[in-house]
């Protein structure tokens, strides 16, 4: 018959835990209370009341049970141990410094995006917008228009804001009950538009009320963005592959 003992054999004489495990246990706590510490020192604020010190504390103890757990199991070598431990603060410290560079890291999203998508501005300073100019040589922007996002070609040889008829069904607006009688000289002869108001554009953080627009009545690929808003621009310019739009 084997002697090899099973999971349920029972293990009350194999003694205590060897004297490093209590060692790193100990080291483990003193250093997990050391960082709560100067959590605390950094966010004075963020713990006010008695709420917040149980809720600190009961994290503590819950980490000081599952620490033990790990540490103080026999199925788990002293190099898986310190392995694991060695990821899961990796772990923290890739978190924590996501956090405090929250902002630098946002910054750098937007950017990227603006790169692989162009249309979507980047704030570059307080009232400027940065766009990337796309494959096709033009600069698009994609402005919220009464909540729902939509994509404008920016056109400084455009007089007015110009939504496609497409855009203006994505709006909930009544195409067929529009009346097209506002002639517009086109490259492709005249063309005719129906009048519009929007109740709100943004552009980043340029928030524009009370838009007047105009429903193009032929198919188009994009609305136009065109000088009936970027007049209120203090300056637009167009350097290196970057359309900066700067607001007053």
């Amino acid at each position: 018959m084997s002697d090899r003992r099973g999971p349920w054999a029972d293990n009350s004489n194999a003694g205590p835990p060897p004297l490093w495990r209590i060692i790193l246990w100990v080291a483990l706590l003193t250093a997990i209370g050391f960082g709560v510490w100067r959590l605390i020192r950094a966010f004075p604020n963020q713990v006010q009341s008695d709420w917040d010190r149980a809720y600190i504390i009961q994290l503590v103890v819950i980490l000081a049970l599952v620490s033990a757990g790990v540490i103080f199991s026999r199925r788990y070598p002293v190099r898986e141990v310190l392995r694991n431990i060695a990821l899961w603060s990796g772990i923290a410290l890739v978190l924590a410094i996501g956090f405090s560079f929250q902002d630098e890291l946002r910054a750098v999203y937007f950017r990227l995006r603006a790169e692989l998508v162009p249309g979507y501005p980047v704030r570059a300073i307080a009232k400027e917008l940065v766009l990337t100019q796309s494959g096709d040589g033009h600069f698009y922007i994609i402005g919220m228009v009464n909540g729902t996002p939509l994509k404008f070609l920016v056109d400084t040889g455009a007089s007015d804001v110009v939504l496609s008829p497409d855009d203006a069904r994505r709006l909930g607006i009544d195409v067929a009950g529009l009346n097209f009688n506002r002639p517009y000289q086109t490259a492709n002869g005249v063309g005719y538009g129906a009048s519009y108001r929007l109740a709100q554009l943004t552009l980043g953080e340029a928030a524009f009320t009370d838009v007047p627009v105009s429903i193009n009545q032929a198919p188009m690929n994009e609305s136009l963005l065109g000088m009936s808003v970027l007049r209120d621009a203090a300056s637009v310019e167009i350097r290196d592959r970057k359309l900066f739009l700067r607001w007053r």
